[in-house]
């Protein structure tokens, strides 16, 4: 099967539930912002990209967000995404998190080239084309290029990111902080659970939230945490594999934040043993990992509950009322 990268869908693993669609370091690939002309795309492929004519071009498979196009020239080919609506910030953000996930050399993502505005409003950006293989690729190296990744990038900054990014279409704010906690508790949890107040008034929800927010320090006793690269947002939907049957990753939401956190979307991942196996191979399983994976699933279903509405709502739910049990919180 012939597939691209860079489709910006974030989806529901759930059947029942609707589909989410998203839009999407000290060392980053370098990428142009372009200047304006008439076919900015075009033109940066026939200069900077090294080709002199532009063979085919077809539109690809994307989620509600992005429109997505394969530029097929005499130099390779391209992939493209352009939005006619939304500046150049949110893919200069996933340029940034594609770059600092490329510099590690320990797993493929695509490389991205270019982001820019359009003439006529709007943005894009065009990264390398990878053609997929049939499979998902092997579990056991999925789970060690991960890891390797996980160990490769690390930041001196502490917790966060270059800028903020999205989360499907959710503001994820990277504000640096020396403290996992309070960075999780703040920008993640905290964030998502001002959002369901302020969008449903679900007063519940954030009262209970915060009580875990405020208590959640337990969990984290005899952790050694690291800030390391995370893909931010690895389900089932961003892995596959290239023609040689090797991982990629792609569609990121990345930021530098506890390894672990990585996991939060596994309900939609099908990590399986020979993944976890391989992964503790490289970064050993740390005290209280069985505890703490929870608390790293409700930041995405509280995420989906903001996005889709209740269908999400009872699974942050009982996450949090099971810690506040835990807890004696």
């Amino acid at each position: 099967m012939v597939a691209h990268v860079g489709v910006i869908s974030l989806g529901s693993c759930l059947p029942s539930l609707p589909r989410l669609h998203r839009s999407c370091s000290p060392k980053h690939t370098p990428f142009a912002m372009a200047t304006m002309s008439e076919d900015p795309v075009r033109e940066w492929i026939l200069s900077d990209g090294k080709a002199t004519q532009i063979t085919k071009t077809s539109s690809v498979g994307g989620g509600c967000i992005n429109l997505a196009t394969r530029y097929d020239t005499d130099a390779g080919s391209f992939f493209v995404k352009t939005n006619r609506s939304i500046g150049p910030s949110m893919f200069e953000a996933e340029a940034l998190g594609l770059g600092a996930m490329y510099e590690t050399r320990a797993i493929r993502v695509p490389k991205p080239f270019k982001v820019g505005p359009l003439p006529t409003g709007g943005s894009y950006i065009i990264m390398e084309f990878i053609q997929f293989g049939n499979s998902r690729g092997n579990q056991s190296v999925l789970g060690r290029k991960l890891a390797e990744m996980h160990k490769a990038g690390k930041s001196e900054k502490g917790f966060g990111f270059e800028v903020n990014n999205t989360i499907g279409s959710t503001p994820q704010i990277n504000t640096w902080s020396l403290d996992w906690i309070q960075f999780y508790g703040e920008h993640r949890l905290g964030y998502q659970l001002k959002l369901a107040l302020d969008q449903y008034g679900d007063s519940t929800i954030y009262e209970k939230g915060q009580r875990l927010v405020k208590s959640m320090g337990p969990l984290f006793e005899n952790v050694a945490i690291e800030p390391c690269l995370l893909h931010g947002d690895l389900w089932s939907g961003n892995i596959s594999s290239d023609n040689n049957g090797e991982p990629v990753i792609l569609d990121p939401a990345c930021y530098y934040g506890h390894s672990e956190a990585e996991f939060g979307m596994s309900w939609c991942a099908g990590f399986g043993g020979a993944f976890y196996n391989a992964y503790f191979e490289v970064i050993p399983k740390q005290p209280g990992f069985e505890k703490r994976r929870d608390l790293y699933l409700l930041y995405h279903y509280l995420n989906h509950y903001n996005l889709f509405g209740s269908g999400y709502r009872s699974s942050s739910m009982s996450i949090i009322d099971d810690y506040l049990r835990m807890l004696n919180a």
